[in-house]
This record gives C-alpha cells, structure tokens and sequence, in this order.
C-alpha cells in the first residue's frame, strides 16, 4: 500500500471510531430523555388523579354551601333548591335533545 492509501485508511478508522462514539452518546441521551418523558408522565397523571379528586370535593363543598340552611332560612334554602331542580331539568332537556 501506498502512504496515501495508508492514510485515507487511518482517516477512515478515526472517523468510524468518532461516529461510533456519537452514537454511543446519542443513545445514552435518548434513553435519559425517555427515562424523563415517563417521570413526567407519571407526575401530569398523578395531578390530573389530583385535580380531579379538588374538582368533586369543590363541587361537593359547594353544594353543601348551597344546601346550608342557617337562622331558620327555609325559604332562601328552598329558593336555591328549586334553582337546581330547574338546572338539572335543564340539563336533561339538553341531554335529550343531544339524543335524537
């Protein structure tokens, strides 16, 4: 062989061995990013659980509000519980509607 052969070899192998290398860097990189994206998963379902878990206590603790009668009120209580039976009869005339 040549000198010139030679070194296209040489050349050759050092940018094998550094394509090699990047793509042993690459991978690695890859597979921390992946290891993130499924923490990640892991914690946005863990708060959707979470922000739907507040979401029904809020709307329990709302209706209790609603519901609370205090100082003999009867008629403002049952003022708000003709309210929600008109919402809810709403609500099943839209649903009903959305049906046919």
């Amino acid at each position: 062989m040549t000198a010139d052969e030679d070194k296209i070899i040489r050349n050759l192998q050092t940018q094998t061995r550094q394509l090699i290398l990047r793509y042993q860097q690459v991978k690695k990189e890859n597979e921390d990013l992946l290891a993130q994206f499924v923490r990640k998963d892991d914690e946005l379902k863990e708060a959707q659980q979470n922000y739907r878990r507040l979401s029904a206590e809020y709307a329990n603790l709302k209706m209790a509000k609603m519901l609370e009668v205090g100082d003999g009120d009867i008629a403002l209580a049952k003022q708000r519980m003709a309210k929600l039976v008109r919402d809810v009869d709403k609500c099943i005339a839209l649903l009903k509607g959305l049906n046919q």
